[in-house]
């Protein structure tokens, strides 16, 4: 078998109609569009979500609820979280940029401590926010809570 013996499967290519190309095409006259109306026309274009003149889908369906343009959204971190991070890389202060290069918090995320699980560790941690429980649990092992 040479390359120039190569053909694609049976049934696998298909020809493209070739539209508007007169009357010996087969598709002569109307090229496929029917008579008259707007789909007829050169330069028609069907508007995004058009449905043939019926209510379109995004105006059926009810809406409810809004979007707060003023919430401010946290990345959440659990004090066993930082605990297991502390006793893996052994650091006496965790900052926003500790947390980023451990992977738990990205540059354009705001950190928020909340203070679920196990804590047992003097350090000083600096975050966006921190929930009472976080605070409370940092302060007991006499270490500080620092907010930016």
């Amino acid at each position: 078998m040479s390359l120039h013996q190569l053909k694609p499967a049976a049934g696998s290519t298909h020809k493209n109609k070739r539209i508007g190309r007169g009357e010996g095409s087969g598709r002569g006259g109307t090229s496929t569009r029917g008579h008259k109306g707007a789909q007829s026309r050169s330069g028609y274009s069907r508007k995004k979500g058009f449905e043939g003149g019926q209510m379109p889908l995004q105006r059926r369906v009810p809406k409810f609820g809004f979007n707060n343009i003023n919430r401010i959204a946290y990345k959440a971190i659990n004090l066993s979280t930082l605990q297991a991070l502390i006793e893996k890389i052994k650091v006496s202060d965790i900052t926003v940029d500790t947390l980023i290069e451990a992977g738990l918090a990205s540059k354009n995320n705001r950190v928020k401590i909340l203070g679920n699980g196990e804590f047992s560790s003097t350090v000083n941690i600096t975050a966006h926010a921190f929930s009472k429980s976080a605070i409370a649990a940092i302060e007991a092992n006499k270490g500080t809570a620092t907010k930016l």
